[in-house]
């Protein structure tokens, strides 16, 4: 049952995260019947878990949340508020899987209030009406069954430390082949040679395929990001856009992990602290919503992430007066600093800016741990900025790091 456990819980803290990320995508585009359709698919499976798992309260919110997406497909408009409620739906699901895995049980209680919530929802006054008069499930009118889905893919769980330890021996062997074919083909037997050849050719192609285990693209750490920015612009009473590129650039499950949380904390700084309130931006003569740019390539053997807006950009000045209250640099030290070293005093650890502490930013934490996180898997970062124009922020961090670098064919 652990195991199962396990099992369910990853598998449906992923699939939350492409709701989510779905549910944002949905709200720009709520004509789109192939997103509606993703989301719906998500929610119907883990309804038919929960139950199989017996999890009543987690099934309850489940059901409910299928039941308002089935409306949808119906034809009942897909609003910003409706967005709302199902990410909250999404989230109060996320804090009902959190206390699962610590109790290794279902908390007790129930959530009418979300659920009545998404039932209201759902009951608002629309139909989809047959030639006969009668309300019917458009599913249904197609000659569906919306309990039944057909999966064309294939998957199975398989633990971190197995995926390394794959990567270390795979390079190992491509090592031992190396060494093997520099000492043997000297011989000069042709059928020694072939048999080497061969024997090559298979530890290229298996050193590849591990290779490939180990690689995932870093858009499955950008889901949570439309929402985040989604809730920040409400908070924050900004109008932003989110823009990202290069979502299906791969790099190494080691660096993906590491980078997630730079990554978040850069974009939360964007929309916190680089763009401007809608008046200002008026006043500056920019369009009253802001944009950050969230893009991601490879060059070589390494990945380019940059984080940029079109904000007010860092102020230097303020940043130089903290590195000297903060005794970080002296003023004499300073004169001979350009402004891009100027500005790399951001990342020292509790600096900050802000006038104020929000439940946003402010308390100089964050900028260093993104630092951190980057060197610790051999990156490095680069900050530009232009008063009035923004920020950007370049991360590069090698496209693998799980195991030596080794090189896959034979010298």
């Amino acid at each position: 049952m652990d195991d199962l456990l396990r099992e369910f819980l990853a598998e449906t803290t992923e699939s939350l995260d492409a709701i989510d990320f779905d549910l944002t995508r949905l709200e720009k585009s709520p004509d789109n019947e192939q997103i509606l359709d993703n989301i719906f698919r998500r929610i119907h499976t883990l309804k038919g878990t929960c139950g199989f798992l017996y999890l009543p309260r987690l099934s309850a919110i489940a059901h409910a949340a299928e039941t308002l997406l089935d409306q949808f497909r119906n034809g009942l408009p897909v609003t910003a508020k409706a967005v709302t409620l199902m990410l909250a739906a999404s989230d109060r699901i996320k804090s009902l899987l959190a206390e699962l895995e610590c109790r290794r049980t279902e908390p007790p209680g129930q959530d009418l209030d979300l659920i009545d919530e998404l039932a209201r929802m759902a009951q608002s006054p629309f139909s989809c009406v047959a030639a006969n008069g009668r309300v019917v499930n458009k599913q249904t009118a197609l000659g569906g069954d919306d309990r039944t889905f057909s999966f064309t893919g294939q998957s199975i769980p398989i633990a971190v430390v197995t995926l390394k330890n794959l990567m270390e021996f795979a390079s190992e062997l491509v090592l031992a082949r190396n060494q093997l074919i520099g000492r043997l083909r000297c011989r000069g037997d042709s059928e020694i040679n072939a048999s080497l050849q061969h024997f090559s050719d298979v530890t290229t192609k298996l050193h590849d395929t591990v290779t490939k285990t180990w690689m995932r693209p870093i858009g499955s750490a950008w889901r949570k990001l439309p929402g985040l920015v989604r809730d920040l612009a409400r908070q924050l009473g900004k109008e932003i856009e989110l823009e990202t590129s290069g979502a299906d650039t791969e790099l190494d499950l080691q660096a993906l992990e590491a980078i997630k949380e730079p990554i978040t904390h850069m974009v939360r700084n964007s929309a916190d602290h680089g763009l401007e309130p809608p008046q200002e931006r008026r006043e500056l003569g920019k369009p009253e919503k802001g944009t950050i740019r969230l893009s991601a390539h490879r060059e070589g053997g390494e990945i380019i992430i940059a984080v940029a807006d079109d904000g007010r950009g860092l102020d230097t000045a303020k940043i130089r007066a903290q590195a000297i209250a903060r005794g970080l640099a002296s003023e004499a030290e300073l004169v001979n600093l350009s402004e891009v070293q100027i500005h790399d005093f951001i990342f020292a650890p509790g600096f900050s800016t802000a006038v104020s502490v929000t439940s946003i930013s402010g308390r100089g934490v964050g900028m260093d741990v993104v630092h951190n996180n980057v060197a610790a898997v051999r990156g490095a970062i680069v900050v530009t900025s232009q008063p009035g124009k923004g920020t950007t922020i370049v991360l590069t961090v090698p496209l693998a790091i799980a195991a030596p670098v080794v090189a896959a064919r034979a010298a």
